[in-house]
């Protein structure tokens, strides 16, 4: 952002990547076209008192939200026919509290008020609202998960511990009490019972890739990364995870955002495959990583037998859409999409209708293109 001289053009220009405040007499030679107007309102409608009038200012982003009439900043919302909204996120906040003190009776309205805490991070104010909760509704696992997770953000740890021990206690099928026990562990510098734990969350969920990596980073935090490799792979070769892809699919994630180690990820994506042929997952992550290695021939020989997943997974059937439409195999590409146009999943209806358009659009500039 950068004002010229008066001798110059006798204006402000406006570049970068920023936003300036300014009163409309800055523009002597008109207003930018790239500008938005901005109008400050006192609560009653009358035009805010505002040293802009002075010339321009610099703001806060706390002042521009106020000025934009948010009390916070923006976060989107719906409305009752599900339209998408701006409100300001203190608005949001105070409206869910004032909807949940008329009826503390009902769980719903202060466990969608505590999410909404934990999401802009208030932990301490959504503790108080899961403790009433619990308290009501002693038997609720994810109740007590909320709570344990609310105390182990503000560093309650001992707190924490014993809160996520009763989720664990109620929720038997679920990894992810034990998971943030060991995040608790972890914060006490109890590394043998963060590893424990992490342990138990695998145990509990073979499937859970979140268990998985968190065991990884733990031993590979303690002792090195060759043995947290070797770890993974021992605790994967016992017989009630031979057939979980979910250890394979961890580790290729650790070694997939670098060019160095790819065929280091698509080594141990190929051993997840192996292991679990159906897994939606561990073919996404494999399909994944050819795609980036530029290996097409690949991508569409992993990723062809697998056509009837793709009705329901639009991730898989994105990937074997690029990989044809890279290759321009429109016969292929004409016979997925017509596939994918009679899902009853939505999201994948939709990816079919957006990229047969996409392609129409594309094979009629061509042909306008040619010679006449």
């Amino acid at each position: 952002m950068t004002q010229q001289n008066p001798g110059e053009q006798g204006g402000l220009t406006l570049t970068g990547g920023a936003a300036i405040l300014a009163p409309i007499s800055a523009f002597p030679n008109g207003v930018p076209s790239n500008a938005l107007v901005l109008i400050p309102l006192s609560p009653n409608g009358q035009p805010a008192e505002n040293k802009v009038v002075d010339g321009p200012v610099k703001l806060e982003m706390d002042e521009v939200w106020k000025l934009l009439g948010f009390n916070g900043p923006a976060v989107q919302v719906q409305d009752e026919q599900g339209r998408p909204i701006a409100i300001g996120r203190d608005d949001l906040l105070s409206g869910l509290e004032k909807h949940w003190n008329e009826d503390g009776e009902d769980l719903m309205r202060g466990r969608i008020y505590s999410q909404e805490l934990m999401k802009y991070g208030f932990h301490a104010k959504a503790e108080g609202v899961l403790a009433k909760i619990v308290a009501k509704s002693m038997d609720n696992g994810d109740d007590w998960l909320g709570l344990g997770v609310a105390q182990l953000a503000q560093e309650k740890y001992e707190k924490a511990e014993r809160t996520l021990k009763g989720a664990q206690n109620i929720m038997k099928d679920n990894p992810y009490p034990s998971l943030h026990l060991a995040k608790a562990y972890k914060a006490q510098k109890q590394f043998d019972k963060e590893r424990e734990a992490a342990e138990r969350a695998i145990q509990i969920q073979p499937l859970a890739v979140d268990a998985w990596a968190y065991l990884f980073n733990a031993v590979k935090e303690q002792e090195s990364e060759e043995k947290a490799v070797a770890a993974l792979e021992e605790l994967a070769d016992a017989p009630v995870n031979a057939k979980s892809a979910a250890p394979y699919v961890a580790l290729q994630g650790f070694y997939s955002t670098e060019e160095a180690t790819r065929e280091k990820a698509i080594t141990f994506a190929k051993k997840g495959v192996q292991r679990s042929p159906q897994d939606p997952i561990a073919i996404l992550c494999l399909s994944a990583l050819y795609g980036q290695a530029n290996q097409l021939d690949e991508v569409v020989k992993l990723l062809q037998p697998h056509e009837p997943l793709m009705v329901q997974d639009v991730r898989l059937a994105h990937n074997y859409f690029e990989a044809l439409f890279q290759q321009r195999d429109l016969g292929k590409i004409t016979a997925l999409l017509n596939k994918l146009a009679t899902s009853p999943n939505r999201e994948v209806k939709q990816f079919a209708i957006e990229r047969a358009q996409a392609i129409k659009q594309m094979l009629s500039q061509q042909q306008a293109s040619l010679p006449q």
